[in-house]
């Protein structure tokens, strides 16, 4: 088979691979949510591309539009690159089903890469650069600066996708390399939100305005930037998949900590031992943790030194996801780790429920993280004490008992040591998950028109704190349901 050939033939497959996944059926529901958010946030740059040329040429006493936006590059820059952790696979993950096919796998490398540069995704904010070229552009510089103008921006995406996958790859190998390109990112937003002119404004306006106007420098550096990164990628994800395919992984022998300050709560106490090593020593939920927790400080910050986020509703969805992601990221797919050896657990009387019950322990003790995350919000006057206090106790009192109900219907077995974040979750899950991210923020704000900011949040706090005072109550609830379906469960945790 001639290589073009073999090109057409992996074309097909990738389409054919989300049809294949077991999970396609019971995904449905979310395929058309992804297929909603995307022409959602589409429509939102659309708009913003007709809407900030006008703004942005009244406001600036004159400068051209295109040159106040040029001058903020490295914003939308930094917002394509933390996207693409959510939506894009590195070709390392791509290769991996053709690895031991007789196929090169070089030419398989080539080809993932080749389709990551060239991907779609790369020409996404050409819905908001298009039109904004158009009205801001093309009238000052002609069709011949926008065509230049837009080919810049294209090509600097390209190149930060092919950053984004040397740099997911590295997080593959180690977890701490996520802060590389957060620090970096980090000093250069300080740089230019801190002092009170940034100092990279101008820089940025003139490298894009040379590009406009033809200047070949700036292609030739973007250029040398991706063929740089383009090598380093080939280079280190083929020393992955080769790795892969030899079974070759470092292993670093550690002193297991027995963590005996625990024994006095018996079995109990040995749950929440489990629940303590799930994460750290799981590589999925490790990563999903700091990845959570990197969110957490993220939004906190952005609210802390900027006003961007102080209307009502971004205030209290920060406040509530501060509380709720921590937990959320692994009690909506509770009992699901536990499946790999869930025969255990039914053996013994009552395991699953002392197994429930340190679970909510442990995640309610978990609630300090963001308690000290969003210390320096209250001291600002940011959140209010009362918001504050009002969506810890609704956490750990309904929202915490509403995602525990997962423990009666997950019956899908998740790798103990997955590296990469696969595709997982049903409808179900997805659905609770919105629900506790966006219902509390209206059940907040009904309460507080109704009966006033403090007594609005002393309603909540109430709330949570009769499912605190009767956890023991529907924890049981909970296991004598789950004992009913346990047959039902058993088999779809046996189904891996």
């Amino acid at each position: 088979m001639d290589k073009y050939k073999l090109y057409k033939l992996i074309r097909t497959l990738d389409g054919l691979k989300e049809e294949r996944h077991p999970m396609f059926e019971k995904n449905r529901f979310m395929k058309l949510l992804a297929w909603f958010m995307i022409a959602y946030y589409g429509a939102i740059l659309l708009l913003l591309g007709a809407v900030l040329p006008l703004g942005m040429s009244g406001e600036y006493y004159g400068v051209a539009a295109f040159h106040v936006f040029d001058g903020a590059f490295l914003w939308v820059l930094f917002c394509d690159f933390w996207v693409r952790f959510v939506l894009q696979e590195t070709p390392a993950q791509q290769v991996r089903p053709f690895r031991l096919l007789p196929v090169s796998k070089k030419f398989l490398m080539h080809t993932y890469l080749c389709r990551s540069g060239f991907s779609p995704g790369n020409m996404f904010w050409g819905l908001m650069l298009v039109p904004f070229g158009m009205l801001a552009v093309r009238p000052l510089l002609g069709w011949g600066g926008l065509v230049l103008w837009l080919l810049i921006w294209w090509l600097m995406f390209v190149a930060n996708g092919f950053t984004y996958l040397f740099t997911r790859a590295m997080c593959m190998k180690n977890i701490l390399w996520f802060l590389v390109p957060a620090a970096i990112h980090g000093g250069l937003i300080a740089i230019m939100t801190l002092p009170d002119r940034n100092p990279l404004d101008m820089p940025c306006t003139r490298w894009m305005y040379e590009a406009a106007l033809g200047n070949p420098l700036p292609f030739l550096i973007v250029a040398g930037l991706i063929a740089l990164w383009y090598w380093a990628n080939y280079r280190l994800q083929i020393g992955m998949l080769n790795d892969e395919v030899a079974n070759v992984e470092e292993v670093k022998v550690k002193a297991s900590s027995q963590m005996s300050w625990l024994n006095r709560w018996g079995a109990m106490g040995e749950y929440m031992k489990m629940e303590i090593k799930l994460r750290t020593r799981n590589k999925q939920v490790r990563m999903q943790f700091l990845v959570g927790l990197g969110c957490m400080l993220l939004l906190s910050g952005i609210q802390y030194f900027t006003d961007i986020y102080d209307t009502w509703f971004m205030t209290s969805f920060i406040c509530l996801y501060d509380y709720i992601v921590l937990g959320m990221m692994t009690l909506i797919v509770i009992m699901c780790y536990e499946g790999n050896y869930i025969d255990c657990l039914m053996s013994r009387r009552e395991s699953i429920y002392e197994l429930l019950r340190a679970k909510y322990y442990f995640n309610s003790a978990l609630l300090i993280v963001p308690i000290l995350i969003i210390l320096p919000l209250m001291i600002s006057g940011k959140v209010s004490v009362w918001m504050n206090l009002g969506y810890l106790m609704l956490t750990a009192g309904v929202l915490y008992p509403l995602i525990f109900q997962m423990a009666v219907y997950n019956r899908s077995t998740l790798p103990l040591n997955q590296k990469l974040m696969g595709k997982q979750g049903n409808t179900t899950q997805q659905i609770v998950s919105l629900c506790v991210l966006f219902l509390p923020i209206g059940l907040e704000r009904l309460c507080t028109i109704v009966a006033g900011e403090v007594w609005g949040y002393v309603i909540l706090m109430v709330f949570g704190l009769i499912g605190i005072l009767t956890h023991k109550i529907w924890l049981r609830n909970i296991y004598k349901r789950m004992m009913v379906r346990k047959y039902i469960n058993m088999e779809g945790f046996h189904c891996k």
